[in-house]
């Protein structure tokens, strides 16, 4: 019998730990790394990777693939992007508990706040769950290409607990969020990663109401953060407008120090935000000062919408021309986008603003007439662009009306055009607020919402980009060393959640790889598909370079092509490295 399952050769060798690469081998048997270095002996299959960067799989803690976890085997548009680990469940919306009567409520709640189909849900999910422990036996019993875990969501618990009574600011009882911590309690001992909640006026059900943690109190946040106290384990996760009339830091910090336990939280430039991010970060560092355990999640691109005519936004969605055909089939609005007098006439007339959410209304008015903060995307598209990449710069160089600019855009490639509006962490019309985050043990990559907002956006590509722009291409400022960056989408993204049997290459560790033509790294250009449940639609975006992706020792991708394997599974509760010694 080969002494190994896999052998990896003559590869760049990107540890994860944040040391310097080495030349080397990784030896693989039973779904662990066995050997790194130098190594001997026979194998059943062998992988040239001279060349080519070996690193550990990616571990991407902000998803949203709770229903489609349900159904799919793939895990797209992740997995295509050297990801091998997910953690979903946040923003306090998902699917467990759920009573029956519920099940509707909770596909508004998720198609509201992360722009997920409710058609393709209500389709794709086969609900045969009440209970949180119900639904993570549910998951595991389909494989996949890659692990997930998940946290126990806010949204689901408080309708579980308060059924009709859960309205936009029900205030519960102290039997109720006694009730909420057993639950939750329930739930992390049967395997969740931690408890997640949203606190945000952008977060809102497609009914147009705000999502129940928005109005809940810090008693209430604290007797169900203290479930997880209980355990010993878990991770508390927030989006927040950080309201300074709310105290946030003040309360997570008080539950990280009587818990013991991490606090994170989606740390954003936002016109949503009353506290500024560098004072979100001095404020979490000043309660981290003393004795807290507060951990800011951070994007690594600005984040915000891209807007197609068949998106699910574009600039024009207020105008009554726009209105009339928003609901026909496509070959129908394409038809009369192309007509001239159609044109004409939208181009003609005023937003109707009356139907907007008025609590947003800042943000509808960047969306519908913000042309010097929106950007074309053409194939070579930066996602750090300059002003005289912007929409209102290239209509003046034309010497045409920016919304006329925006509308012939959106029409050409047969009406497939796409603009970026990068509507979050774009404020100074660069990333350089993000270089010294980056090297910052209190901050975490995160926010892809992998799965989610599928007409909206596709940042489940960030660990490509981190790799692409940071560390090879930025042209406006400093870069980070690849050392630095995979360190950082992999030990520290597992670190966080206890995850500690992956993120590194070292003999003992799960078996999760990637081998990455650095040199040939490139996003490919987004595009909707409509191959969800029901012929939902969503964003998605490939890439080139990923020469193959491992899982627990099985090759799950080849060029960026699904090889049919799922040796992934369900991940319950916090992971142990067993360490093996390195052969000699």
């Amino acid at each position: 019998m080969p002494a190994f399952d896999l052998i990896i050769r003559n590869g760049s060798i990107v540890d994860g730990t944040g040391a310097a690469r080495f030349a080397g081998d990784v030896a693989i048997k039973d779904g662990m790394i066995a050997q790194v270095g130098d190594v001997h002996g026979d194998t059943n299959e062998e992988i040239d990777a001279g060349g080519h960067l070996i690193t550990p799989g990616f571990v991407d803690i902000h998803t949203h693939y709770d229903g489609q976890a349900t159904w799919d085997q793939e895990m797209a548009p992740s997995s295509w992007h050297g990801v091998t680990t997910v953690v979903m469940g946040n923003c306090g919306v998902g699917f467990a508990p759920a009573s029956p009567e519920r099940h509707e409520w909770l596909i508004s709640l998720m198609e509201g706040v992360e722009d997920i189909p409710g058609t393709a849900l209500a389709e794709g999910m086969t609900w045969d769950w009440e209970t949180f422990p119900e639904y993570l036996d549910a998951l595991e019993k389909l494989p996949r290409t890659i692990d997930v875990g998940t946290h126990v969501p806010h949204g689901a618990v408080r309708a579980y607990v308060l059924g009709d009574r859960e309205q936009p600011g029900a205030v519960p009882t102290t039997d109720d969020m006694a009730k909420m911590s057993e639950i939750v309690e329930e739930g992390v001992r049967a395997g969740a990663l931690g408890f997640s909640t949203s606190r945000t006026v952008l977060h809102k059900s497609v009914d147009g109401e705000l999502v129940p943690g928005t109005t809940a109190t810090p008693e209430e946040l604290i007797t169900i953060g203290r479930a997880m106290g209980r355990v010993g384990y878990g991770v508390f996760e927030m989006a927040s407008d950080l309201q300074r009339d709310w105290n946030e830091f003040e309360w997570m910090g008080n539950l990280s120090r009587e818990t013991g336990l991490p606090v994170t939280f989606a740390a954003l430039q936002s016109i949503a935000k009353e506290i500024p991010l560098d004072e979100q970060i001095s404020t979490m560092r000043a309660q981290n000062d003393n004795g807290a355990n507060i951990v800011a999640q951070i994007a690594l691109r600005g984040n915000g919408i891209i807007m197609a005519w068949q998106g699910s936004v574009n600039p024009f969605v207020y105008r009554p021309s726009w209105q009339a055909i928003s609901d026909l089939p496509w070959d129908q609005q394409k038809a009369k986008l192309l007509d001239p007098t159609f044109k004409k006439q939208l181009l003609s007339e005023a937003n109707n603003y009356s139907e907007a959410p008025q609590d947003i209304l800042p943000v509808v008015m960047v969306v519908t007439q913000g042309w010097a903060l929106q950007y074309e995307m053409d194939p070579d598209f930066d996602y750090e662009p300059e002003q005289s990449a912007s929409l209102n710069s290239r209509a003046n160089a034309k010497g045409i009306d920016p919304q006329e600019y925006a509308y012939d855009l959106m029409c050409s490639d047969d009406g497939k055009g796409f603009i970026y509006l990068p509507i979050l962490n774009y404020q100074d019309g660069n990333l350089d607020f993000l270089h010294d985050l980056q090297q910052s043990d209190d901050c975490v990559n995160s926010l892809s919402d992998g799965g989610a907002h599928c007409g909206t956006i596709c940042d489940a590509a960030s660990p490509t980009f981190m790799l692409e722009h940071w560390v090879r291409d930025r042209k406006r400022g400093d870069r980070i060393s690849l050392e630095l960056a995979v360190k950082r989408q992999c030990l520290d993204t597992a670190k966080l959640y206890g995850l500690e049997d992956r993120g590194v290459i070292a003999p003992g560790y799960l078996a999760d790889l990637n081998i990455i033509d650095f040199e040939r790294l490139k996003l490919g250009k987004p595009w909707l598909a409509f191959d969800l449940p029901a012929g939902g639609k969503r964003l998605l975006q490939k890439a080139d370079g990923y020469v193959a992706t491992i899982k627990n020792g099985e090759v799950t991708f080849r060029e960026g092509k699904w090889t049919g394997s799922t040796p992934g599974g369900l991940i319950r509760g916090p992971q142990r490295a067993e360490l093996a010694e390195a052969a000699e």
